[in-house]
Order: structure tokens, then sequence, then C-alpha cells
């Protein structure tokens, strides 16, 4: 088999964090209330993003992104980054993340998330994930950007 034939397409590398998001989706009930309506948009070798548009569940008490939805978003996007990477089904667990708010979107925007995975060692990944709000059907301003560390080993 050639090197061409042995990489993996984006629809091939979409088509898999797709499955994974499917078989972990129903077993995180946050994933479940916060990100039910989420849709990725595209899949390449170590990066992922997907679009949402915001809710009611999605804003704090002044109308803005809740920053645990923010995290919730920085901790998803991240593994399927890692899913992304190599095809891998388990995508790790949180050791550390860092997060940077820099602006805001409110109920009824959309944005989009997305995450690179920088390394995926044979014990730790390392990510990184942007929050855009979504102007003119392209990402504008930065909501949010994170760091996120995960426990790979299998």
């Amino acid at each position: 088999m050639s090197k061409i034939s042995k990489a993996l397409t984006d629809t091939d590398t979409l088509a898999h964090v797709e499955r994974v998001w499917a078989s972990n989706k129903p077993n995180s009930p946050i994933y479940n209330f916060l990100l039910s309506e989420i849709s990725l948009t595209f899949a390449s070798k170590g990066l992922v993003r997907a679009h949402l548009q915001l809710t009611k569940n999605h804003v704090n008490s002044k109308g803005g992104l809740h920053g645990i939805v923010s995290a919730c978003l920085i901790d998803w996007v991240g593994g399927l980054a890692i899913a992304a990477y190599d095809r891998r089904d388990q995508t790790g667990v949180s050791t550390d993340m860092h997060i940077t708010y820099i602006s805001s979107a409110r109920e009824g925007d959309w944005v989009e998330v997305e995450g690179k995975a920088s390394k995926v060692g044979g014990t730790l990944a390392f990510t990184t994930a942007t929050i855009s709000k979504i102007i003119d059907e392209e990402p504008g301003p930065i909501i949010a950007t994170g760091t996120h560390t995960k426990f790979v080993k299998k």
C-alpha cells in the first residue's frame, strides 16, 4: 500500500470523529445538555471544527456565554481533535486546562469551536482550542481560547 493510500482523507477523518462523538454523547449528561445541537463541520489530522447556535442554556445571568460552557466546549473539542489525530476511539481524561476569556456572545449567536491536537504521545496529548463568534458566516471575534492536556495512555 502506498503512502498516499494510507493517508487519511478529511472525509474519513470527519466520519471517524462523528462516530466517536456519537458513541460518547449518550454517556455524558453534560454534553447531552449543552452540546446536543452542535454540528461538526470539518476534521483533518488533529484538527476539528464545529458550529453551535447558543440558546438560553448556554448563557449566564447577564445574557453572555457562560464560562462553564466555554470550558465544556474546549474540553469537548480537544478530545475530538485527539480522535482526529490518529483515528483513536479513546480520547483520554483531562489533566490540565487553561482558558482565557476574551469577549462574549449572546443567545441566538452562532459560534465556531476549533480544536487542534499539537502533540499526541504515548501518555499525554496537548490541544489548543478557539471559540469564535460567527459573523457573516465566517469566524469573527474570538470569544475564548484554551489549552488542554489529556492523559491518553491505553
